[in-house]
């Protein structure tokens, strides 16, 4: 494997468990009673696993087409999303072009 896909690589597992260890955060939060403000975040989704709504020809849950769409957005912690790392760069607030 070259450099590069080495790097990509690495990129998108990192950014993978960083989304599980947010989510599992979240989970351990809502077990204890407490309430976890939440926020959409735009480009960090997989193909499929988006929460709603992702763009032209698609209405909601699981219907993005591409990982990391930018138009498809998933719930996150709120103040987590600026700093999510994808292979195609880092979560938005906003949808992205």
């Amino acid at each position: 494997m070259n450099r590069t896909a080495t790097t990509a690589a690495l990129a998108a597992v990192l950014a993978l468990s960083a989304g599980v260890s947010m989510a599992s955060a979240a989970d351990e939060h809502m077990k204890s009673g407490a309430k976890v403000e939440m926020e959409k975040c735009y480009g960090v989704a997989k193909a499929g696993q988006n929460d709603c709504k992702a763009g032209a020809g698609t209405s909601c849950a699981g219907t993005s087409k591409v990982d990391y769409q930018g138009d498809a957005w998933k719930h996150v912690a709120k103040g987590s999303c600026v700093t999510m790392k994808t292979p195609n760069g880092m979560g938005s607030l906003t949808p992205k072009a």
